[in-house]
């Protein structure tokens, strides 16, 4: 249908950047790829080296003791994960200078995660739905910030 009618589609070709080595190997993915889409929550997973489905039995613990300031899977852990997004943001521009980066998930609606990709430079967030209000208030926030 869409060639019989001599249609163009505009579209774009990227991937999700969930573990550590597509972080620090972001220059050659950006050969291909037009955007990147970071998935916190899995990076989180595997730069901790945490399983989602266990934490529930030692996280409380390390948020009373201080170990860790707050959830990483709520709010992005700056330090650790932050870093690798940092690095993927610069070797991802440094291949494809207009490449589209964006963050993907439930750290999209935490107002701290969300200036920090502001930050980063970071073009688009996607969150579930109730969390997209959070989401354009903190990017207006992050916005106003900078000038």
């Amino acid at each position: 249908m869409i060639k019989g009618r001599k249609a163009k589609i505009n579209y774009m070709v990227g991937t999700m950047i969930e573990v550590p080595r597509a972080t620090v190997t972001a220059d050659q993915i950006a050969e291909s790829a037009e955007f990147f889409s970071f998935g916190t929550n899995d990076l989180t997973q595997m730069t901790f080296g945490f399983s989602r489905d266990d934490i529930g039995s030692f996280l409380p613990d390390y948020l009373e003791q201080k170990i860790l300031p707050v959830d990483p899977f709520q709010s992005i852990d700056v330090g650790g994960v932050g870093a690798l997004v940092e690095i993927a943001v610069r070797k991802g521009r440094e291949t494809r200078p207009g490449i589209k980066l964006g963050i993907c998930g439930e750290h999209g609606g935490d107002p701290n995660s969300v200036k920090f990709c502001c930050k980063v430079g970071l073009n688009y967030v996607s969150c579930s739905p109730f969390r997209v209000p959070i989401a354009r208030l903190a990017a207006a926030q992050a916005a106003t910030a900078k000038k």
